[in-house]
């Protein structure tokens, strides 16, 4: 899925989320969710002090057996 702007995401499921640096969209390595208006690290329930620009669905990485 595309990059999609933050204002359209939805609460409360794990998202990947991205930040405008000059011409591309970094993500950020690690899985995050909105409550109350605030975005933290899905895993570790920490406040992201970032400010994502934009999201897509979390894709889990590929996990070895």
């Amino acid at each position: 899925m595309d990059w999609q702007p933050i204002e359209t995401a939805p609460p409360n499921l794990d998202l990947e989320l991205g930040v405008q640096d000059r011409d591309d969209i970094e993500p950020l390595i690690f899985a995050c969710r909105r409550t109350n208006g605030e975005w933290f690290n899905s895993k570790t329930r920490e406040l992201v002090l970032v400010r994502p620009t934009h999201w897509r669905f979390w894709r889990k990485p590929f996990e070895r057996e």
